[in-house]
């Protein structure tokens, strides 16, 4: 496998700003300094004409661009808007009356900005290296999988299971269909060169250049996440009902005769396992650790192993109102019907004075019970002041931030800190897998 150019959307607008830092190529002239363009009469104006596509090509080496207002942290509670440095190739489109800005760049520049991004560039190395494999594996599959499935016209990203008691969403990678991935959360955090300063980044992934995760054949849907909260999930209890061996639920600890795996798909099981706060890799406070691994804005969330979020009924109904655009009335209950390896819950029955339905999976769960995501759907619950059937409030107390699918990013960091080499971590996480040089 050559290493292949990927195409990376950064923002959506109907107004770009941007500068171009040194000279680029465009339509024939070149170009530096302050541009705007704006969506005008179904095209892209620009110095005053119309386009209907716009590439802005580097001409010197180590060319870089800068866009204004980029968002990260979409629909979570860290969202903000930054101004961020890129090398590469800028492709300006139309995508559904607005612009989209694409960055084009080589996969293994990319990873060197995806791993500063994704976590402090002073991370322990062999973290770095671990993360560095699995970026680029989930990088290649998701190519892969689109791929694939050009053409076709179930797109096999989408799915919805709805009907008057029921609804059901999961979400993959559905809405990109003009560029490889997005740079948020959604897919995997890209912040071009804007955090890309140490050399230890550039090491990892030089280190580990063009390796990925392998099983049976294949290139490993490498899927990653915050903190586990001790049990990692399986795939199908957050997407499609596909069973992944590499990606099995496993106890976030060394393995010995005192630590098994909790049953944690039965209720009781599962309300014993995240009330208490079990002995795990990402079970930590050390704030020397937390302060290499997390970026600033993800060092506002200091709960994130067990959280606790308390509603009133009054902030509870309309807050589920306005998520799912149903009226529940008062709510009565929340009941856990199904819960994966982890405990996190895979449906829900939400019993409302008015309407009672079943939601799912775990990320329209956490969806609907926040203002942006809950950290996860790993979460118990505790009714208070109940007054002739209706609750005056409600306690989750929940496990864990982020689908729990694959490496605990928390936790790895810790193996790393305390010794353990990149292979060791990746062979934790993703048991049965190989690594495997494809370039």
């Amino acid at each position: 496998m050559n290493e292949p150019v990927i195409s990376v959307g950064i923002v959506n607008a109907q107004e770009i700003k941007f500068s171009l830092n040194m000279n680029y190529s465009a339509k024939g002239g070149t170009f530096r300094g302050e541009q705007v363009v704006t969506f005008n009469e179904g095209g892209i104006l620009w110095n005053g004409n119309h386009y209907q596509e716009l590439t802005f090509t580097p001409i010197e080496e180590g060319a870089s661009f800068s866009l204004y207002d980029v968002t990260i942290g979409i629909n979570f509670h860290w969202e903000r808007q930054e101004t961020q440095i890129f090398q590469g190739t800028l492709k300006l489109v139309i995508e559904e009356g607005k612009i989209t800005a694409i960055n084009i760049l080589p996969v293994e520049d990319y990873l060197i900005s995806v791993i500063s991004s994704e976590m402090k560039a002073t991370s322990p190395l062999e973290f770095l290296k671990a993360h560095a494999v699995v970026s680029r594996s989930w990088l290649y599959a998701q190519i892969e999988k689109r791929n694939s499935l050009s053409g076709k016209e179930h797109g096999g990203f989408f799915s919805l299971i709805k009907s008057d008691t029921e609804y059901v969403r999961w979400y993959d990678r559905e809405d990109h269909t003009i560029f490889d991935v997005c740079a948020d959360d959604h897919c995997q955090r890209y912040q071009g060169i804007t955090k890309a300063t140490e050399e230890t980044v550039v090491e990892a992934v030089e280190a580990t250049r063009g390796q990925v995760l392998m099983y049976n054949g294949n290139i490993c849907d490498a899927r990653f996440h915050k903190c586990c909260g001790g049990v990692t999930e399986e795939y199908e209890t957050c997407w499609e009902d596909k069973h992944f061996p590499y990606l099995e639920a496993i106890r976030d600890s060394v393995p010995n005769k005192e630590t098994p795996l909790p049953n944690l798909t039965q209720e009781t099981e599962a309300e014993k396992w995240i009330r208490t706060s079990p002995r795990a890799f990402c079970n930590t406070q050390n704030k020397r650790i937390l302060a290499h691994i997390l970026n600033h804005y993800d060092q506002e969330t200091t709960d994130f192993y067990r959280w606790q979020v308390r509603y009133s009924q009054a902030e509870l109904a309309e807050l589920i109102r306005t998520r799912t655009k149903i009226d529940f009335g008062d709510i009565l209950e929340l009941i856990p019907l199904q819960r994966g390896r982890s405990g996190r819950i895979i449906r829900l029955k939400i019993v409302g004075s008015k309407k009672t339905m079943c939601i799912g999976k775990e990320l329209e769960i956490r969806r609907a019970l926040s203002r942006s995501h809950l950290f996860s759907s790993a979460f118990v619950v505790d009714k208070e002041e109940v007054k002739d059937g209706v609750p005056s409030s409600f306690l989750l107390t929940g496990a864990g931030w982020g689908h729990g699918v694959g490496l605990c990013q928390i936790g790895a960091a810790v193996m790393g800190e305390r010794g353990y080499k990149y292979d060791e971590i990746l062979l934790h996480y993703y048991p049965g897998a190989n690594i495997e040089c494809k370039v």
